[in-house]
């Protein structure tokens, strides 16, 4: 074995014994992390959307955005009050959360879409709360492993744990 092949060995080692290490408990945290930013987003933009009389396609875009939004804004609070600069602030809360927002949205949004008449209940008809609370719980479910697997990596909220401690 080479040196190169060798410490290629060792990293897999590390990252390994690293992903064995993350606790289900610390991976659903996260993912509850990024819930709250989500289900925020979603609500709001299911709010704005039905308040300016729009459709669902442009309703469901806004209600995506500002789950990134929301979900960034939370992680970037949190790393801001550690002392870290914007800009750093600002990458390290796109590398962390990005991949989990996105399977978190794409399950919510799927979920809702298949379910009948979902896609057409109103904010006032028990369907929606139904169905949007299902969708997230849901998506955590999806979510949390992904987690899991992206913290043992040193990715994900691993790097924001990084800047708290």
């Amino acid at each position: 074995m080479d040196h190169e092949q060798h410490e290629q060995h060792e990293q897999h080692e590390q990252h390994r014994h690293a992903a064995a290490g993350v606790s289900w408990a610390m991976a659903a945290r996260a993912t509850l992390h990024c819930l709250t930013g989500c289900a925020i987003g979603e609500v709001l933009g299911m709010i704005v959307g039905t308040a300016l009389g729009w459709g669902n396609l442009p309703t469901t875009i806004l209600a995506i955005v500002l789950a990134f939004l929301f979900g960034y804004a939370l992680t970037l609070r949190g790393i801001l009050a550690a002392g870290v600069d914007l800009r750093t602030a600002v990458r390290v809360a796109l590398a962390a959360d990005t991949l989990s927002i996105a399977v978190m949205e794409l399950i919510d949004n799927g979920v809702i879409a298949a379910w009948p008449g979902a896609m057409d209940a109103q904010l006032s008809e028990p369907l929606f709360w139904i169905a949007l609370a299902v969708s997230l719980a849901l998506a955590f479910v999806v979510t949390t492993p992904v987690n899991k697997w992206m913290i043992g990596r040193g990715k994900g909220h691993a790097v924001v744990h990084r800047y708290h401690h």
